[in-house]
């Protein structure tokens, strides 16, 4: 990893934890939302600077395209939250979390198997702290996590010389 990556890195991780939930929140849901924002943007610094940046996008817009799609479409026991509504299935939260960690671990701290651990452990941490809040059940939080992590962890080899 490039020292612009591991800045970059760095920056991203900050500023996905200054994106938070409000300081009366439990610490346990605020580490969730964190990794949520954090690790996908520091899974797009790593991108830029690997110019790999088109496929990246490509993949979280699917993730993301995915994980909406199936929210406004699952319905009945799946699709309610814990604490009553719908939009449950997935959790957005693990699959954004799951996405940047798979990703990075795979395209960015290849060299480093503790590095790979605690990426995808600390997606898994997010996706558990959306069942500790009561926002998901274990199954549609396992769900999010599951895309994230497939579209993270996949490459679909499209670089800026595809398009130019």
């Amino acid at each position: 990893m490039t020292g612009g990556t591991r800045n970059a890195m760095r920056v991203a991780l900050a500023a996905g934890l200054m994106v938070t939930t409000p300081a009366a929140a439990d610490p346990f849901e605020q580490f969730g939302t964190a990794m949520k924002y954090g690790l996908p943007l520091a899974a797009a610094a790593c991108a830029v600077d690997r110019d790999r940046l088109p496929d990246f996008a490509l993949r979280g817009g699917l993730q993301v395209a995915l994980v909406l799609a199936l929210k406004h479409s699952v319905v009945g026991p799946l699709g309610q939250r814990p604490g009553g509504g719908g939009g449950g299935f997935p959790s957005g939260h693990a699959a954004a979390a799951g996405f940047g960690a798979a990703d990075l671990a795979r395209h960015c701290v290849r060299d480093s198997d503790a590095a790979r651990i605690g990426l995808l452990g600390a997606a898994l941490l997010a996706a558990a702290s959306r069942v500790d809040a009561d926002e998901h059940t274990p199954a549609q939080a396992a769900a999010g996590s599951a895309i994230g992590v497939a579209l993270g962890a996949s490459s679909f080899g499209l670089s800026w010389d595809a398009w130019f």
